[in-house]
């Protein structure tokens, strides 16, 4: 049997993130505006999920592909800083790096994204064999990988024959169609937020959705922001609220959710305690600008909820 160096396998996309801060509103008409605050910080879902899980204490590994250029190497050495193996990464000549521009207002944001590597990324590129070292897979950002997203149903049945559990964020679709095309039917666990999850459903009553997409998967996570998060595994459903911190910029947020609650999940806690964790990891990154900074290792998010439940009783 082959031995499992990787808690966790994750497929998609590294970019980097340039966020600016302040009034962001832009006004066309050759007009300038001066902004707050400018930062550069590594991004994309995929990445910014490994380097959440990886500080939660899962053996974390990621495929993905860049540029031969400067955002690429930055994407790389902000990866290996947090301790996710990026070996599997390929570095393309003939592509630039993912980026993403987001105008961040604390709890609201806008983004502008050239894909460029994010969308270059193809099943060819997928090397199986990284399937036979992990215990899971996690597959994210479905609609900006219109190189990947058809292949992505076969991926996970492939990881579903190899061993392994799956998890699968689609994140937002940017043309609005939001068509999955069928790889819920291999998803073990699925994290949309409540928006995409009435998107994905077609429906704008929640627990309408809930209800379909219940339907399609062993187990739903839904992330609602201020409102915390809801799990529904068959015929049981459990909701815990958020807890309240002071946020800066919530780029991020739902990858370190996502980081969070499955490190619960992989060590076979109870649902309750999952959901907990994912939303202890989700507030405490928007706690610091970017996806990767604010995210709490396992004795962190354990404390921080500790405390924050002590106050609540108290």
């Amino acid at each position: 049997m082959t031995e499992r160096h990787y808690d966790v396998l994750v497929i998609g996309d590294l970019n980097a993130d340039i966020i600016l801060t302040g009034d962001t509103a832009p006004v066309f008409g050759q007009v300038e505006k001066v902004v707050d605050d400018l930062v550069l910080v590594p991004g994309g879902s995929a990445a910014i999920f490994a380097a959440g899980a990886a500080k939660m204490g899962l053996r974390t590994a990621l495929i993905g592909k860049v540029g031969n250029d400067t955002f690429g190497h930055y994407m790389l050495e902000a990866l290996r800083g947090v301790n996710v193996d990026s070996s599997p990464v390929i570095v393309d000549q003939a592509i630039k790096t993912g980026a993403t521009i987001v105008l961040s207002r604390g709890t609201d944001r806008a983004m502008l994204t050239y894909r460029g590597s994010i969308a270059a990324l193809t099943e060819a590129d997928v090397d199986r064999s990284w399937s036979q070292k992990a215990r899971h897979l996690h597959v994210t950002s479905f609609f900006l990988q219109s190189g990947l997203c058809s292949a992505i149903p076969n991926l996970l049945a492939e990881a579903h024959a190899a061993g392994l559990t799956t998890s699968l964020d689609t994140n937002r679709d940017p043309n609005g169609e939001w068509n999955l095309g069928g790889p819920l039917a291999q998803v073990d666990v699925f994290l949309p937020n409540e928006d995409e999850a009435k998107a994905l459903a077609g429906e704008v009553d929640l627990d309408h959705a809930l209800e379909k997409l219940a339907a399609e998967v062993p187990l739903l996570v839904v992330k609602r922001g201020e409102l915390g998060a809801l799990a529904l595994r068959g015929r049981e459903r459990v909701e815990v609220p958020a807890f309240p911190v002071d946020t800066r910029d919530t780029t991020g947020a739902g990858d370190a959710f996502n980081a969070g609650f499955l490190a619960g999940w992989l060590r076979g806690l109870p649902l309750i305690q999952c959901l907990r964790l994912g939303c202890a990891c989700g507030a405490l990154c928007t706690t610091q600008m970017g996806g990767f900074k604010g995210q709490p290792t396992w004795a962190e998010a354990k404390a921080f909820i500790t405390r924050h439940c002590n106050l609540r009783r108290g």
